[in-house]
């Protein structure tokens, strides 16, 4: 499907590749001002994309208007709305070449959305030959249609399709407008706006992408076909590029194993050159810490430059690396360096709420690098009162990392002497369920285990440890490895097996 939409994206440039005239070409650019704020990689909090210090000018009415057909509020003027309406009918409704441009004649209504409407119908019906290139394109209402999207095209080649340039190779037609990013966004059906995606510029299509995720618009046929576009690119993606494809990805909650693939590539290429932007590279890493997307090779290179880089780093930036890491279950080759390194240039003061104090000092114990002082810092018992001043309050996932912090300083913490939570401890009281995408998986798991056991008594399952984790299912063995019941005491030789889903994508 991703390639017969593109395939007919390609085929609107060849429509107007084909009509006979010459227009002066406009071209204007939407800078995106976003910025490059973090979050709590498990809640994500609303981020916004990092920026460069240029991008923060103003831009005039320009900005006001560069995405104004997403905002659908009331109409302005009724009587315009309504015409508007009736030629969006009409074009629906139309069935043949004649009678799609039938509707630019004397229709002072007609706009450029509606011209890309319609080539996008006509490139439609000529992918499914049901009309051919030859019936329209020296049509007068069909060039009309061309003069409207501002194009400069080239001559048609005798009966190609295609103009060729000197070289004999293709020329491509000139990007989209302002106004034609607008109509990606706007127009009305997803499946027409995809189409319309391979036309565009990579850069654009990163602003599309970038643009869907502030609105929050999560259209899957258009995040499609622009992540196949993006992949399929030859050009490469910059720092900033990147860090909005996979910002948008992650606030979106779209996977895309290709993408995540070409923009990982993208970023190792960029990232040797970026010696003064940390904002950029904090951004990139909270994203795929929020994606879940291990790539071994990203990550051992974006903790290469937080090394190197370490003195223009913010505590910020350097905490998401260690929280995306840890959810990543992610151990750099140089982990000791790092520890000595990153880990003591950041304080606890360096944090506005104790909820981000906590999930760093969580990330360092589930790395192995955390310090005694560290979990005395969150394990005291004046800790969970100031927690509970945060904006949050106490969440489950705080709940539950506290519990984690607990049982690590009981059971693996070497010589710890500082103090613990109480028995009585209200953070013991967390609701412990798994999201639905994980249940699937061990839904999955306990299905094969329940067929190599005999009976349903010997398995339990969702077990909680009071110790900020289920256990998925669990079974006891004897000395020979055969199932026991669980509902039986048998003194002699049980081994206790405990299972645990969990997979990264």
């Amino acid at each position: 499907m991703l390639g017969l939409q593109r395939f007919a994206g390609s085929f609107v440039t060849q429509l107007y590749r084909r009509a006979g005239y010459s227009s002066s070409a406009r071209a204007a650019g939407i800078p995106l001002a976003p910025t490059g704020g973090q979050s709590d990689a498990v809640e994500p909090e609303a981020r916004t994309p990092a920026v460069d210090a240029a991008a923060k000018k103003p831009r005039g009415n320009m900005v006001a208007a560069a995405f104004e057909s997403l905002k659908n509020d009331g109409p302005r003027d009724e009587s315009k709305n309504q015409a508007s309406s009736k030629i969006d009918e009409r074009i629906i409704n139309a069935k043949t070449v004649n009678g799609l441009l039938t509707i630019t004649e004397n229709n002072n209504a007609f706009s450029r959305k509606h011209a890309l409407r319609i080539v996008s119908i006509l490139a439609e019906w000529s992918t499914m030959d049901r009309v051919k290139i030859s019936e329209f394109e020296n049509d007068t209402r069909f060039l009309r249609i061309c003069r409207m999207l501002g194009r400069t095209v080239p001559k048609s080649n005798g009966g190609n399709n295609k103009a060729i340039g000197e070289n004999g190779t293709v020329k491509r037609i000139s990007g989209f407008r302002t106004d034609d990013l607008n109509t990606v966004l706007g127009v009305a059906g997803d499946d027409e706006a995809a189409k319309l995606v391979a036309s565009i510029s990579l850069p654009q299509m990163v602003k599309v992408m970038s643009t869907l995720a502030q609105r929050k618009r999560r259209s899957t046929p258009l995040l499609r076909s622009l992540a196949f576009n993006i992949s399929s690119a030859s050009e490469s993606l910059d720092l900033k590029q990147a860090a909005d494809v996979l910002y948008a990805m992650s606030t979106l909650n779209f996977q895309d194993s290709v993408l995540g693939a070409k923009v990982c590539a993208d970023v190792q290429s960029a990232l040797p050159k970026n010696v003064e932007k940390s904002a950029v590279v904090g951004s990139i890493i909270t994203s795929l810490g929020i994606l879940r997307y291990r790539d071994l090779d990203i990550l051992e290179s974006l903790t290469q430059w937080l090394l190197k880089n370490s003195e223009i780093c913010r505590p910020q930036d350097l905490s998401a690396y260690f929280l995306t890491s840890a959810l990543l279950n992610f151990k750099s080759a140089q982990l000791e360096e790092v520890s000595k390194k990153l880990v003591k240039s950041i304080v606890r003061e360096d944090f506005t709420k104790q909820s981000e104090w906590l999930n760093f000092v969580w990330a360092l114990t589930m790395l192995g690098v955390v310090e005694h002082s560290h979990l005395a810092s969150v394990l005291s018992a004046d800790f969970l009162e100031t927690l509970k001043k945060d904006k949050a309050g106490v969440t489950a996932t705080s709940k539950m990392r506290l519990l984690n912090l607990n049982s690590y300083a009981q059971l693996i913490a070497t010589d710890y002497k500082g103090p613990l939570l109480p028995t009585d401890s209200p953070v013991y009281q967390v609701p412990m369920a798994h999201p639905k995408a994980k249940q699937v998986l061990v839904n999955g798991m306990l299905d094969a285990l329940k067929s190599l056991l005999p009976a349903s008594n010997h398995l339990e399952t969702a077990v909680d440890t009071k110790m900020g984790f289920l256990i998925d299912a669990l079974c006891h063995f004897d000395a020979n490895k055969n199932p026991l019941p669980l509902d039986k005491e048998i003194p002699n030789a049980i081994r206790q097996g405990g299972a645990d889903g969990h997979r990264f994508p």
